[in-house]
Order: structure tokens, then sequence, then C-alpha cells
């Protein structure tokens, strides 16, 4: 049987985590001005794979300055995309993903458009964009909340991942796709998609920081106290 909403004992423990994190780094909200639109988010996600956020930025603002629009970045050779993209990591994957995406956006809407998710349930917009190449739980929650949608939808990276694997809230393999599915259950009733969207980015400051993927310093760690991983070090 499926707990109600809230009464999961993670719940509380998600809670406290919430407040500690807070009190460690302060308070992490983004301000209106950093919430792009959703095509500029997916573009973002799209690109993104294993490449420092500001890299990213500064690729996707780099394309819309250059090309003046998604439709005619679609139109972009692949060579001369790749030539655009040398701050990602991978850039020849980077700009066939970016390329398809946009492309079969444009073939089923006609345009660059992402408005109409706005209007969809939470769930069946997620499921649109997952049908996109490139596009995963990480890049579709994302344009859900990161955005100008600001939709209650938890967005997944590593760090926040393997904190939840450690912590011992979801299964030490979950990939991002059941991390999520176990996440947004137990979720405290009272979070906004703005306070999600704390959430995730405190734990990626706790992960730098504290529960790195090596070496994790769980012994100052303020999450220990509920953490799995934290009580075996003691």
């Amino acid at each position: 049987m499926q707990l109600p909403l809230g009464s999961d004992p993670r719940t509380e423990i998600l809670r406290r985590l919430h407040a500690g994190m807070i009190a460690a780094f302060g308070r992490i909200v983004r301000p209106p001005d950093k919430r792009r639109s959703p095509e500029w988010v997916l573009a973002h996600g799209v690109i993104g794979a294993q490449t420092k956020t500001a890299a990213s930025n500064a690729s996707t603002d780099g394309l819309l300055a250059e090309y003046g629009s998604w439709e005619a970045v679609a139109q972009v050779s692949l060579e001369e995309l790749e030539a655009r993209l040398q701050r990602q990591t991978f850039p020849s994957v980077a700009a066939k993903r970016l390329k398809d995406c946009l492309q079969a956006i444009i073939a089923e809407r006609g345009a660059v458009d992402l408005r109409h998710l706005g209007n969809l349930p939470l769930e069946d917009a997620m499921a649109w964009l997952e049908q996109l190449p490139g596009v995963a739980r990480k890049n579709s929650a994302g344009v859900m909340n990161a955005s100008t949608f600001k939709r209650k939808a938890m967005v997944i990276d590593g760090h926040h991942r393997r904190i939840m694997q450690r912590m011992g809230i979801v299964p030490a393999k979950a990939d991002t796709a059941k991390t999520y599915d176990t996440l947004m259950p137990i979720l405290p009733h009272e979070w906004s998609a703005e306070d999600m969207d704390e959430h995730h980015l405190l734990l990626k400051k706790l992960g730098q920081t504290h529960c790195r993927p090596r070496a994790p310093d769980c012994a100052n760690c303020l999450a220990r106290q509920d953490c799995e991983t934290g009580k075996r070090s003691a």
C-alpha cells in the first residue's frame, strides 16, 4: 500500500536536511532574471553533459546571440555547431543532440516553441519532452522547474542522486529516473516549485563540499545524523 503524501519517514529527513543546508550554506534562491525561457533551458540541458554550468550558459547564450533564434540554430551545419560548442566537454555529441532536438520540435510544432507545455499536466509535459532526442529526466525536470514555467518537478543531477543514495533515501543503484520517481511522492507537501529548486541547488553545494564523489567528508557533514553512509563511517 502506498503511503499518503508526506507520511513517509523520509519526508521528515528531507525537511531536516533542507533546514540544515540553509543553516550551513545560506539561502540559494534563483532570482527571476535567472529563470530563462523553457526553450533556453532545454537547449542548455541538451548540450550540458559533463560540462560546468558556466560553460554551458556561455555556449547557450552565444548561440542565440550569433544566430538570433533557435530555428536558425537548427539550420546550422553540424560542423559549424561543433565549432561553436568547443566549451562543451563533448562538442560533437552536443552539436548533434542539439540539432536533432531542435529539428524534432520544429517538425512537430512548426517552431521551437514550448509554450504548450504550460497547459499540460506535469507528467504529460515531461513525457513529451523525454521523447525528444537527447532529452532525459534531468532535462525535462529542468525545463519544467528551472525555467519560467516554475512547475513542481525535482531536478536530479549527479550530486543529488549520489547524496540520496548514500543517505539511503533512494535505492543504492537508482538512476536519475528512479531517483525522481522515488523522491517526488515523499517530498514535503508544503514545498513549492521554488523550494524544490533551492533544495536541488543546496544539494549540489553539499555534494561539492562534503559529500564528494571520492573521499567524502562524513565527519563534518551536516547530514550525518540521517545518513546511512555517515553513520557507518563513525
